[in-house]
């Protein structure tokens, strides 16, 4: 057996929608988004290694509901590794819901939880992935007012907290600027398609060298 970051560990997923993609909550399902995605092509790669997935992502959740859910869908898994994607609801509901989330606030949220992680999971690495918006839709263009210094928050957070860091905001870019029409990876500019995840899943899996 070839060893490892992942061998024989707990693997959590965190987040929102895009995390959460469906996945069924009484069972182990991993959605259908990049964390089954990340799991499949991870134990194609590397059979019998013994590594657990696990997805809690929820969707419509913002940075203040992973706090709410931190002793269930943190602690309770006792993970090895955590990968967090938040935030674009913290962008979103300032302007469907007129509820905003300021980038003070969601880099409060997130620090808080960071500063959680690292007292009770210490010996857990963690990966935290930007919050993005693929520019499919016009009519959000207008997010990025909002949405970009919650971004530049997540890399600040990343360098003094994370072990990882996926700069996916940066990646869908270049991805577009090489060629990528912007609605083969998003029909709404928020939820990945089938080829937006798989964009992720390559890149996580790039990033940790296990692919």
């Amino acid at each position: 057996m070839i060893h490892n970051i992942f061998t024989g560990k707990r693997v959590l997923f965190q987040g929102d929608s895009i995390t959460d993609c469906g996945r069924i909550r009484e069972t182990d399902d991993l959605g259908a988004g990049y964390p089954e995605k990340v799991a499949r092509m991870y134990r194609c790669l590397y059979p019998g290694s013994g590594t657990q997935f696990i997805n809690r992502g929820v969707s419509g959740n913002r940075s203040c509901d992973l706090l709410n859910r931190y002793e269930e869908d943190f602690l309770a898994v006792k993970p090895d590794f955590i990968s967090v994607l938040i935030g674009i609801n913290d962008t979103w509901r300032g302007y469907d819901s007129a509820d905003p989330t300021s980038a003070e606030q969601y880099e409060s949220n997130c620090r808080t939880l960071l500063e959680r992680l690292r007292r009770d999971l210490p010996q857990a690495k963690l990966m935290i992935i930007e919050p993005f918006l693929i520019p499919t839709d016009p009519e959000k263009e207008c997010w990025h007012t909002d949405l970009d210094p919650k971004i530049q928050a997540a890399r600040r957070l990343a360098r003094e907290y994370a072990d990882y860091f996926l700069p996916m905001d940066g990646l869908f870019q270049s991805w577009i600027v090489g060629g990528a029409s912007p609605a083969e990876l998003s029909e709404d500019g928020v939820h990945p398609t089938e080829a937006g995840h798989a964009v992720i899943a390559q890149a996580y899996l790039r990033l940790l060298g296990l692919r």
